[in-house]
C-alpha cells in the first residue's frame, strides 16, 4: 500500500478482497451445490436438508465466529514476529474451536432427533432431516480444525493456502455426493444422507491439506516453548477476553439467520423449498460485497494507523464506495439470473416452487445495494475502533426487527413467501440511517488506534 500523498485505490481493495471472496464463495457454494444435487430428489428431500442445515448452522456459526476473532489475533502476533505469541494464538484458537465443535456434536447426537421432529412440517421430512444431521454433525469437528487453521494462515498473510484447501475439497464434495446420493459405482443410493457423507469426506480432505501445510511451514512455531502469559490457562483467558466481543456480532448474525430459517419451516412445503434454495444464493452473491467491505476496513485501519489526513481518508473511502456499488450491481445481476433461470436450473421441482422463486426477483434486485453500503460503513467504523456501536446496530436490528417480523409474517399473518423475503431488505433499510449518520459525523477519521 502506498502512503504519503497517495492513497490506496479500488484496485488495492480488489487485490485484498478477491482471495477472501473466492474462498467464501466456495464455502457457501458447497451449500448451493448440496441443495442443487438434492433438488432432484424432490421437495421433501430438499426441505429435510434445509431444516438440518439450519440446525447445524448454529454450531458452524459459533466456530466461524471464534475463527474470525482468532484471525485478527494471529495478525497481531504475526506483526510482532514473536513465535510464542503465534503459538499462543494458534493453540488457544484450536482449543476453543474444538470445544465448540465437540459440544455441537454432542448436542446433535443427544437431541437432534427431537429437534427435527418438533420443527419439521411432517414425519417424512423429520426422518430425512435427522439422518442427514446425524452424519453432517461430523463436519463440526472438521470445520473446527479447518476454520482455525485457515484463520491462522490468513492472519499470517498466506491467504492462498486456505483458498487452495477449498479448491481441493470442492470437487471431492461434488463427486462423492453425486455418487452417494444416487448410488453410482456399485454403492447404495443414500439419498439425502449421501450429501452429508460427501460433506464429511470433503472436509477431511481440506483439513488434511491444511495440517500438511502447517507441519511444513510452521514447524518452528509449533515447537516453540512457553505461552504468551507464561502458562496456557491465563493465555487462554486473555485470548477469550479478546475474542468474545468480536465473536458476539458473528454469533448474533448467524443465530438470527438460523432462527429465521427454522421459522421458514412453518411455510408451505413449496414456499419453504423456495426459501431453502434462494438462501444459499443470497449468501454466495452477498460474499462479493461483504469481502469488499472487509478489505476496505483493513485498508482504513492501516491509513488510520499511519495518521493520514482526512482528505486522504475521504478520497480512499469514496473510491472504495464506488467499487462497493459495482460489487452490489454484480450481485444483483447474479441473483436476478437465478430467479429468471429457475425453470432451467430446477426442472424437477414443482411448478409452484419455481414460480415462488421467480416472484423473489424485485426484492433480490434491490437487496445488495443498501446491504453493501451498510457493510462499508460497518467495517470502516470497526477499523476506527467503534466496534460496540456497530455491534449494537446489528444485534438490535436482528432481534428487535428481523426475527419478530419474520415470525409475525410466517406464523400469524401467513403472507406469501415474497413478503417474508422482503424482511431482509427492510432490515437493511432500518440499519441504513444509523450506519450512515455515524459515518458522516466523521469522528472515525480522527480516531487514535490503540497498540
Amino acid at each position: 500500500m502506498q502512503t504519503g500523498d497517495q492513497w490506496p485505490t479500488a484496485r488495492t481493495v480488489l487485490s485484498l478482497a478477491w482471495p477472501m471472496a473466492l474462498k467464501a464463495i466456495i464455502l457457501h457454494g458447497t451449500v448451493v451445490i448440496d441443495a442443487y444435487l438434492v433438488a432432484g430428489l424432490g421437495e421433501v428431500a430438499l426441505a429435510a436438508m434445509g431444516l438440518a442445515a439450519a440446525i447445524a448452522g448454529f454450531c458452524l456459526g459459533a466456530i466461524l465466529a471464534f475463527s474470525n476473532a482468532m484471525q485478527i489475533r494471529t495478525a497481531q502476533a504475526a506483526g510482532t514476529g514473536d513465535p510464542v505469541f503465534l503459538k499462543s494464538a494458534l493453540g488457544c484458537g484450536l482449543a476453543i474451536n474444538l470445544v465448540v465443535g465437540g459440544v455441537g456434536l454432542a448436542l446433535v447426537l443427544l437431541f437432534g432427533g427431537q429437534i427435527t421432529a418438533a420443527m419439521a412440517p411432517n414425519a417424512e421430512v423429520a426422518t430425512l432431516a435427522a439422518s442427514y444431521l446425524a452424519i453432517f454433525s461430523l463436519v463440526f469437528l472438521g470445520e473446527a480444525l479447518g476454520q482455525c487453521l485457515s484463520s491462522y494462515f490468513n492472519g499470517c498473510g498466506r491467504t492462498r493456502l486456505p483458498l487452495y484447501s477449498f479448491c481441493l475439497s470442492l470437487p471431492v464434495n461434488v463427486g462423492t455426493s453425486i455418487v452417494l446420493i444416487h448410488g453410482y459405482l456399485g454403492l447404495p443410493a443414500c439419498g439425502v444422507a449421501g450429501a452429508a457423507m460427501g460433506s464429511v469426506i470433503a472436509v477431511m480432505v481440506q483439513v488434511g491439506f491444511l495440517i500438511v501445510c502447517l507441519s511444513r511451514t510452521e514447524r518452528s512455531v509449533v515447537r516453540t516453548s512457553g505461552w504468551r502469559q507464561g502458562r496456557f490457562a491465563p493465555t487462554l483467558r486473555r485470548h477469550l477476553a479478546f475474542a468474545l466481543p468480536i465473536a458476539a456480532t458473528f454469533f448474533s448474525a448467524t443465530f438470527a439467520m438460523q432462527v429465521c430459517t427454522l421459522i421458514y419451516a412453518s411455510l408451505s412445503l413449496n414456499a419453504f423449498a423456495a426459501m431453502t434454495l434462494i438462501g444459499p444464493w443470497i449468501m454466495v452473491t452477498g460474499t462479493i460485497g461483504m469481502q469488499w467491505a472487509q478489505a476496505t476496513g483493513i485498508l482504513v485501519a492501516q491509513l488510520l494507523g499511519q495518521r493520514q489526513p482526512e482528505p486522504v481518508l475521504d478520497a480512499f473511502l469514496s473510491s472504495a464506495w464506488r467499487g462497493a456499488f459495482a460489487a452490489a450491481a454484480l450481485a444483483s445481476l447474479l441473483l436476478g439470473s437465478v430467479c429468471l433461470s429457475a425453470n432451467l436450473l430446477y426442472p424437477d421441482l414443482n411448478a409452484e416452487t419455481r414460480a415462488t422463486l421467480q416472484s423473489f426477483l424485485p426484492i433480490l434486485l434491490l437487496l445488495s445495494f443498501p446491504k453493501g453500503s451498510n457493510a462499508i460503513c460497518g467495517n470502516t467504523l470497526r477499523a476506527s475502533g467503534d466496534t460496540l456501536y456497530v455491534m449494537h446496530i446489528f444485534i438490535w436490528s436482528q432481534w428487535l426487527f428481523r426475527v419478530p417480523a419474520t415470525a409475525l409474517a410466517v406464523l400469524y399473518l401467513q403472507v406469501p413467501a415474497v413478503w417474508v423475503l422482503s424482511v431482509l431488505l427492510i432490515e437493511e433499510l432500518v440499519k441504513f440511517p444509523a450506519f450512515h449518520r455515524r459515518l458522516y459525523k466523521g469522528d472515525w477519521k480522527r480516531a487514535t488506534l490503540a497498540d
